[in-house]
C-alpha cells in the first residue's frame, strides 16, 4: 500500500531507541524527511547514520530535553513546520504511590502530558492551514489497565489521553487527526529496566517477573518494536484520514476488555 506520505516532514521525539527509533525507521521507509530527538548525543547520531543509509531520505537531529522550554523550542527550530508529530518520552519511575514527591508528580506530568501537548500547541496550526497532518502520541496500555506502581505514568497519560480526545475532534475536518498509540510490554530497554525493580518489589527473581507477565499475554511473547512502528506509519498515512481521537491498543491481548 502507498501511504501517501513521501516527501512530508515528520518530528519524531525519543527517537534514538526503542519504540521512538521504530516509528521513525517506518516513517523513512515511507520517504519521510525527519528531525528526530533524544536526550542523548551518540545513539541519536547512530540511529540518524543508519536511517540515512538504509532509507536515503534527510535525517536532522536535535540533542535535547523535549520536556524543557530551551529544549522543544530547539526541536521546533530545527522542523519548524511538521506534516508529522510523533509524541514519545520515558516513562516515570516505577514505585509505591505512598512514597510518591508532589516533585515526582509534577516531573511525570511535565513529561508525559504537559510536554507533547506544548508541542501540539506549536504545531497543529500549521497543519491545519496545509489541510494535513498527523499526530501520533505513544502513551501506554495502562492507560486502559492501570498497573500498581505505574501511578506516575498511569496518571499523566490518562491526563494526555482526555486532552487529545476533545481536541482531535476539533482539527479532523481540515485532514489532521491526532491518535494514541497504547503499548503493551515491547522488547525495549525501557520494559527490560523495569522488571528488575518490580522483581525487587515482590522479592522474586527477574526471571519470574517476566515468566509471569507472558502468561498473561496470549501471543506468548513481548512485542517487536517495528511492530508498533507499522501501526505507527499507517496512522500517520494519506488513508487514515478518518480515523482520530482513537486509543489503539498494541499488546498480544493482554487486555481483556470489550472496548
Amino acid at each position: 500500500m502507498d501511504t501517501g506520505i513521501r516527501g512530508k516532514t515528520a518530528l519524531v521525539c525519543a527517537a534514538s531507541k526503542g519504540l521512538g527509533r521504530a516509528c521513525a525507521r517506518a516513517l523513512a521507509r515511507e520517504g519521510v524527511s525527519l528531525t528526530i530527538c533524544a536526550r542523548g548525543t551518540s545513539a541519536l547520531e547512530t540511529t540518524a547514520t543508519e536511517i540515512r543509509a538504509e532509507f536515503g531520505v534527510e535525517v536532522r537531529t536535535v540533542a535535547a530535553d523535549l520536556s524543557t522550554p530551551d529544549g522543544r523550542a530547539a526541536a521546533l527550530a530545527a522542523c519548524p513546520d511538521p506534516d508529522i508529530l510523533i509524541n514519545n518520552n520515558g516513562g516515570p519511575p516505577l514505585g509505591d504511590f505512598r512514597k510518591l514527591t508532589r516533585e515526582d508528580w509534577l516531573r511525570a506530568i511535565d513529561m508525559n502530558m504537559l510536554t507533547p501537548i506544548e508541542l501540539i500547541k506549536a504545531t497543529i496550526d500549521g497543519m491545519v492551514a496545509r489541510r494535513f497532518g498527523r499526530i501520533v502520541n505513544i502513551t501506554s496500555g495502562t492507560v486502559k489497565a492501570p498497573m500498581p506502581q505505574f501511578e506516575l505514568s498511569n496518571g499523566a497519560r490518562a491526563g494526555l489521553t482526555g486532552f487529545v480526545s476533545a481536541v482531535a475532534r476539533q482539527v479532523v475536518q481540515h485532514n489532521v487527526t491526532i491518535n494514541n498509540l497504547l503499548p503493551g510490554l515491547f522488547n525495549t530497554d525501557r520494559v527490560a529496566s523495569a522488571f528488575p525493580a518490580i522483581a525487587k518489589s515482590r522479592g522474586v527473581s527477574t526471571e519470574q517477573v517476566i515468566a509471569d507477565r507472558l502468561k498473561n499475554i496470549p501471543a506468548g511473547r513481548l512485542g517487536d518494536a517495528a511492530e508498533l512502528g507499522n501501526a505507527c506509519a499507517f496512522l500517520c498515512s494519506a488513508q487514515a484520514g478518518y480515523i482520530t481521537g482513537q486509543n489503539l491498543l498494541l499488546d498480544g491481548g493482554a487486555y481483556p476488555g470489550l472496548l
